[in-house]
């Protein structure tokens, strides 16, 4: 074997044990016992220790020094095993363990401190899991900014300064737009009660309808909806509400699109650094396209609600324009994942402040909580009405994501030079849409941005699929157009 066969034999069985940790955090969101968590919290460390020993292992470096690859392909496994081994050396064996035991153990604290109303109950292994992430990024960043070392985890090639730069660009037009939306009358909101056994069946031929393939994946249920896994086992969870059915449907709909990203990747690349996304911007590029351009799009919206209508009866809504206009109705809310398209990067914007300013060490972790209030008072108009709307909504701070939070709003701009492509390209789509059949675009979004995998680095990837440099005007326009039609502006 040449030493590149040796690095990439060597990375594969990593990327397997990878997996398997990855399935862990999976079963302990959905089907683990309450009270296994403690013990959960050292089988992470465990796997984590062996893990982190393997990205370090001194005969990376070596093989990385001997590899000749002998094609483009071959050139962007080094570039991104390389990468991620430059990143593991600079982090203590010790501290990667410890990150994974107590986030392991700070995200079940958080879920039950979610449900007491409790932030008090969540501050103390907060803290601990913000230390131990600023000694990581600390390390990692050697002297330089400790939120760039963060954010290069989840979007590389990326700082903090240049996602302020494209925020401040973004604000005012968000704005704009949200306060002339605003003045005008809202739409019906959805009303009555829902089977949530028939909102699961329903969510399942979203799915599919969107080419989720359930032969290497499932859905399941947990409390924050998320997708895990890649390559052949590809699993995603969603959530219910008895009077809130969207919430199922449009959560499906979006883990979804980061599902149909892994399986859609080249299986050559299985269980190598180029077989899953490249980053978790362009993951949600895909999952905001899928749950937005498209699932709450008028053509959609008239299947979706014809599907609605057969599943649950008549539930209150006229027609399949005054079910366009429910499902993208603009209004006050204090959830993210609930958040219409036109604030939902006002709520982005607001996390990434406040957790760039935690890793600074500008804020701390018992003023969050006031800190949090006092911004969405400002950016909404409103108060936080108790934590579970507030601080403790989100799960990502618990298990350690710092730097996470901005790619959604980078997903969203990717997702805009995507669309603009993507109609370009495919004239018949609205047809097809009002046929339930995503095919077309799914299609587009398989081969030119999901088989890829990691073969390109995140914004090389969207300005080869888009034809333009990646920006968020695409994504404004599409706004302005969008509401100003739904809302007569």
């Amino acid at each position: 074997m040449t030493a590149f066969d040796e690095l990439m034999a060597f990375q594969r069985e990593t990327s397997a044990l990878g997996q398997i940790a990855g399935r862990l955090g999976w079963d302990q969101e959905t089907v683990m016992p309450r009270g296994a968590a403690p013990q959960r919290a050292e089988e992470m460390a465990a796997i984590e220790a062996v893990l982190h020993a393997r990205r370090s292992d001194p005969r990376v470096a070596e093989w990385l020094d001997q590899a000749a690859p002998q094609d483009e392909v071959g050139k962007a496994q080094l570039r991104e095993i390389r990468r991620a081994y430059d990143r593991a050396v600079k982090v203590p064996a010790d501290l990667a363990t410890a990150i994974a035991r107590t986030t392991s153990a700070a995200q079940g604290t958080w879920a039950q401190a979610r449900a007491d109303e409790d932030v008090s109950a969540f501050v103390p292994v907060l803290e601990e899991v913000v230390s131990l992430k600023r000694q990581e990024g600390e390390a990692l960043a050697q002297g330089g900014d400790v939120y760039d070392a963060m954010v290069e985890d989840y979007e590389p090639y990326t700082t903090g300064a240049q996602i302020a730069a494209i925020f401040d660009e973004m604000r005012p037009r968000l704005v704009a737009l949200r306060a002339a939306v605003l003045e005008r009358p809202e739409p019906a909101a959805l009303t009555g009660s829902f089977d949530e056994l028939t909102q699961m069946r329903l969510t399942q031929k979203l799915a599919v309808a969107f080419g989720y393939d359930l032969n290497n994946g499932r859905v399941d249920k947990a409390v924050h909806p998320f997708s895990s896994g890649s390559g052949l086992d590809v699993r995603i969870t969603t959530r219910t509400s008895e009077t809130d059915p969207f919430n199922c449907f449009f959560s499906t709909i979006h883990e979804v699109g980061h599902a149909a990203y892994e399986q859609g990747i080249d299986r050559d690349y299985l269980l190598t650094p180029l077989g899953r996304g490249v980053s978790m911007g362009v993951h949600e590029s895909q999952s905001r396209i899928y749950e937005n351009q498209l699932g709450r799009s008028r053509a959609f919206t008239g299947w979706l609600f014809d599907q609605m209508k057969d599943a649950f009866g008549d539930f209150g809504i006229a027609d399949a324009d005054a079910f366009y206009a429910t499902v993208n109705r603009v209004h006050n809310g204090y959830i993210r994942t609930e958040a219409d398209e036109v604030q939902y990067n006002l709520h982005i914007m607001l996390r990434f402040d406040l957790e760039r300013a935690l890793m600074a060490g500008d804020l701390q972790v018992n003023e969050l909580e006031a800190a949090w209030n006092d911004r969405f008072k400002a950016d909404f108009g409103y108060a936080v009405d108790k934590p579970s709307n507030g601080c403790l909504q989100d799960v990502h701070w618990s298990v350690g994501l710092f730097g996470y939070f901005p790619t959604y709003s980078l997903g969203n701009v990717y997702a805009g030079c995507l669309y603009q492509a993507l109609r370009a390209a495919a004239p018949g789509l609205d047809a097809q849409l009002a046929e339930g059949d995503t095919s077309g675009a799914t299609a587009w979004l398989r081969e030119h941005v999901q088989q890829h995998g990691g073969l390109y680095a995140p914004r090389e990837i969207i300005r080869r699929a888009s034809g333009v440099e990646p920006g968020p005007e695409p994504l404004l326009d599409y706004l302005e157009q969008k509401f100003s039609g739904l809302y007569g502006l």
